[in-house]
């Protein structure tokens, strides 16, 4: 009925948390690439996709069944006062589901990042033990 309200309410969080690191990135001087604040602007962003991404085609998806329409009061659960009940149920439990799955797997995106870069930087301080060493 409208279980995308909820992934659609974290998206507009995420989007204004996005926003905000972003200009205090900008205004401590600090919007380079290699920064950890970019970096996290840009890890931000990937949340932001996965869940606007989700929620539109959710919207998509219940505008096609006709649980959505364009006149007030726009969801056609909220016509009828005893369907009201189940659709903040479906919110409530799918809705919040879909937005906690996304914000794991998100994580879970990060983790692994993380881990990768961080294995990139020791790789590149460790010297190598072999190839351009000459012999006297």
């Amino acid at each position: 009925m409208a279980c995308f309200l909820a992934p659609m309410g974290e998206a507009i969080v995420m989007t204004v948390v996005q926003k905000v690191v972003e200009k205090r990135a900008r205004k401590a001087g600090k919007a380079k690439p290699e920064s950890t604040n970019s970096a996290w602007v840009r890890r931000l962003g990937w949340l932001n996709k996965m869940l606007w991404g989700g929620s539109i085609l959710l919207a998509f998806e219940h505008l096609w069944h006709g649980e959505i329409v364009p006149w007030p009061p726009f969801l056609t659960a909220m016509k009828n006062p005893a369907d009201v009940g189940p659709m903040l149920r479906e919110i409530a439990t799918v809705g919040v589901a879909m937005a906690v799955t996304v914000t794991a797997v998100w994580a879970v995106m990060v983790l692994i990042a993380e881990t990768r870069v961080r294995a990139i930087d020791r790789a590149e301080k460790v010297p190598s033990l072999g190839g351009n060493q000459q012999c006297g």
